[in-house]
């Protein structure tokens, strides 16, 4: 049964713009099958850009865990968070395989932690975009997708001022063991099952992603609209440059049933 979720920040409770309280009237689902248009948005480095370093603040985070938990130097922790992320789609699916490490104390010691007060902010600009693009009624459906847990995903919507823009959430559960995370293809499966989409309706959904393992996923998938937010230059010159460039992504963005490339989140409304 689908229960509304509603979040209000803790840190925000002064704050009575629209969108600082977290509405979903789908909440995390499940929803009833039916034949709908679906827009699936990443948050982290999606929905607010790399450059305010919070991927930084989080990478920092998570060597520290490596190095405490595990009494490991910097090389040796370096190597194996980045060993594990390659792996398995995410560091702490990593430890928690092979170190019995527990999820929910990780959040909280390492995502819930992180000072997104100091980084993000009320953005006028990407809510009016996603309010056009909703009132197009393009969509049935706008709907968050996340790597991160849910108290992490409910904060920064609730900080970016567009909590209430989307209809649900779907969320990496660390309660679960494995952790079923994008890229895997069940995750992605578990996604439609909650949003009630049929696999005969694929070409009605859309997709946007800031990372290139997640965006090539759901484009093999065969979803239907894929767009891949790359912020800096350093990676989009050597996605140009990569060998199977062309397998995934069209040079001018005009191959539709490629991957749309995004330099800029605000680029997604005239990309539709």
């Amino acid at each position: 049964m689908t229960s509304p979720v509603t979040y209000t920040n803790p840190e925000l409770v002064q704050d009575t713009r629209l969108g600082c309280t977290v509405q979903l009237p789908l909440g995390f689902g499940p929803v009833p099958p039916s034949r709908k248009k679906i827009f699936y948005f990443d948050i982290d480095n999606c929905l607010y850009q790399r450059s305010t370093k919070i991927h930084d603040l989080m990478q920092l985070k998570i060597h520290d865990y490596f190095k405490t938990h595990l009494e490991l130097d910097d090389k040796d922790a370096h190597a194996l968070h980045m060993n594990y992320y390659q792996t398995y789609g995410l560091a702490l699916e990593g430890l928690v395989r092979n170190h019995k490490v527990d999820a929910l104390k990780y959040n909280e010691q390492v995502d819930d932690s992180l000072d997104l007060k100091s980084v993000l902010s009320y953005n006028q600009e990407l809510r009016n975009m996603l309010i056009r693009i909703k009132k197009t009624h393009q969509f049935d459906c706008f709907w968050l997708l996340t790597n991160a847990y849910k108290n992490h995903a409910l904060r920064v919507v609730s900080f970016l001022g567009i909590g209430d823009l989307f209809d649900g959430l779907t969320y990496c559960d660390y309660s679960e063991s494995p952790i079923v995370c994008k890229p895997m293809k069940l995750y992605f499966d578990k996604c439609l099952s909650i949003t009630g989409v049929d696999n005969n309706d694929l070409d009605l959904v859309y997709f946007v992603d800031d990372s290139e393992i997640n965006v090539k996923a759901a484009l093999k998938l065969g979803w239907g609209r894929v767009f891949h937010f790359i912020e800096i230059d350093a990676d989009y010159e050597r996605i140009l440059q990569s060998d199977d460039f062309g397998e995934y992504y069209s040079q001018d963005n005009s191959d539709g049933r490629k991957i749309t490339i995004l330099r800029n989140i605000l680029e997604l409304e005239s990309a539709l």
